[in-house]
């Protein structure tokens, strides 16, 4: 056998190793997407119903001899502007971004020099103190909503979204004291210690050198304090029912449903508007948001 055939050969089995290695990689590939697709489909339909349901008519959403799934008239933009023209949705929408943020902002300014203390001070009993913070977030909203309302009755803010500014700080501050506190421990110590070497004090150290490098913890409290003020339901319909006044997940379940009458293309259109700018928004922090997560979950 020639040196050229015994280099062809060689070639030949490189090749056909090349070949069956990208066979395995797509098959691993293949059932991976197969185990991930009923995960999909479970996180994507109600989306895509939600979708569906806004921009049918109300004739074709309720004829039950047609496929539930598609249109059968074509659609219609009637849902979203009887939500603008016939409900408080833009001040529904301006109430909810005024409350995340005054939450968000507060929560911020309490937890993090809360979580900075319990991390870094050497405060006797710290970390039983963090534990005892986090069983405050645990405690069901259902049982404070009642000594709240006694609060939010003294300061005469009832019927207003600044009651809801005041006690959604109740369950945001808690988790988020004890994230960042389980975060600022993975901030290497030297750098504040170098900090405090050039004249910096604790504060200056804090604000120059960790919160600069503690921007995941810091938008995972965010994040968290932004979806649980969205979300809330229990506290909104206790302290508001101002049509004006209220969120968004108020506004739409107690203004869209009136008696057994439900405006289910209203409904979903009202949903649909506020879901799927949050959920892109969400997309573009996620790595931030799980390293902010692990983070304080391996602390």
């Amino acid at each position: 056998m020639s040196g050229v055939e015994v280099i062809r050969g060689r070639e030949a089995r490189r090749a056909e190793g090349a070949r069956r290695a990208r066979g395995r990689l797509v098959r691993r590939h293949l059932l991976v997407y197969a185990g991930l697709l009923p995960f999909i489909l479970i996180a994507v339909f109600p989306v895509f119903w939600m979708a569906v349901t806004a921009f049918k008519t109300d004739n074709d959403l309720v004829n039950p001899t047609v496929f539930p799934f598609w249109f059968h008239q074509p659609p219609t933009i009637t849902h979203f502007t009887y939500l603008f023209q016939h409900t408080y949705y833009g001040d529904w929408i301006y109430n909810t971004m005024v409350i995340a943020a005054c939450v968000s902002a507060i929560t911020l300014l309490v937890a993090v020099p809360a979580g900075y203390a319990l991390a870094r001070v050497g405060l006797p009993g710290a970390e039983n103190m963090g534990i005892a913070i986090f069983l405050g977030y645990l405690i069901p909203p259902i049982l404070l909503f009642i000594p709240l309302s006694r609060v939010v009755g003294l300061t005469h803010l009832i019927d207003t979204k600044w009651a809801l500014v005041l006690v959604y700080p109740t369950f945001t501050v808690p988790y988020c004291t004890w994230l960042l506190s389980g975060f600022f421990k993975t901030v290497p110590p030297e750098i504040e210690e170098a900090a405090q070497v050039d004249g910096c004090g604790r504060l200056s150290a804090l604000l120059r050198t960790v919160i600069p490098v503690s921007w995941p913890g810091i938008l995972t409290a965010v994040i968290f304090a932004f979806t649980l003020t969205m979300q809330d339901f229990l506290y909104s319909l206790v302290f508001v029912s101002v049509s004006d006044q209220k969120p968004v997940p108020l506004g739409v379940a107690t203004d869209l449903i009136r008696g057994d009458v439900y405006y289910w293309g209203s409904l979903m259109a009202g949903a649909l508007l506020v879901g799927i700018p949050v959920a892109i928004l969400y997309s573009f922090f996620l790595d931030q948001f799980i390293s902010g997560i692990t983070s304080a979950a391996v602390k």
